[in-house]
């Protein structure tokens, strides 16, 4: 099967937010090395290994737009032509503050106040590829609506290949799987401690990120990253409470 390819935001390589997210994920992408997990009071190494394994197999990021692969016709030349196109043309911006949040029964970095922005700078990339994407096998999309879809879900899986992009989409940096209520609470405790240093950090996104898998099982790892062609302002959105 043909590689997978994926638009990430992936916090700049020299953050603390990088840094710690890789770390607790126990593997950098970018590098594509593993690294030593944190110690975690109260948990085996196992348990931290086995309820992080999916987030990193993908890598430490934010999905922009999500895992696809390329049409017959176009060449991973073309992707990056494409994706050096489309990011020259987008307005870097404030990341919205961090918090450690329980998202759909994972752990997540979800931004602490709504951001229009964010939305728009997602959809530009959904709809900005999409030439170039091949629609998702069968089996996929049964994988997907076996996990239980709302209507809107389920048009947008037929028409963008993902359910979760648009009105559906939220902002999300997963730090684990899917946890029980009382190891949910407890974990995202320390997390937040463990994030902390990189919480109180002033962020912009200037850049998104091409991840690929080369083959099924085979984890995600960076390939480039692309910077935004227009320098940073502040975000005009008035934040509100989520």
């Amino acid at each position: 099967m043909e590689a997978r390819y994926a638009v990430y935001y992936a916090p700049p390589a020299h953050s603390d937010l990088w840094r710690l997210g890789c770390h607790w994920l126990g593997r950098d992408p970018e590098r594509d090395e593993a690294l030593e997990q944190p110690p975690v009071p109260g948990r085996a190494r196992s348990r931290i290994e086995a309820l992080t394994a999916s987030p990193r197999a993908y890598g430490f990021h934010a999905t922009l737009k999500p895992p696809f692969r390329l049409r017959a016709e176009a060449r991973t030349a073309d992707l990056h032509e494409a994706l050096r196109i489309l990011a020259r043309s987008q307005r870097a911006f404030a990341l919205p503050p961090l918090r450690v949040a329980r998202l759909g029964g994972f752990l997540a970095l979800t931004p602490a106040v709504d951001s229009e922005r964010l939305g728009q700078f997602a959809d530009a990339w959904v709809t900005g590829l999409d030439a170039l994407r091949c629609p998702p096998e069968e089996d996929e999309l049964r994988r997907r609506r076996a996990a239980g879809l709302t209507a809107r879900q389920d048009a947008l899986l037929s028409r963008w290949g993902y359910p979760y992009v648009f009105d559906e989409f939220r902002f999300h940096l997963t730090l684990t799987e899917r946890l029980g209520t009382d190891e949910g609470v407890a974990l995202q405790d320390w997390l937040t401690a463990w994030f902390t240093p990189a919480l109180s950090q002033t962020l912009s996104v200037e850049e998104v990120s091409l991840y690929v898998q080369g083959s099924p099982g085979q984890a995600f790892r960076l390939m480039r990253r692309y910077p935004l062609g227009i320098c940073t302002v502040p975000d005009s959105t008035p934040p509100s409470s989520m």
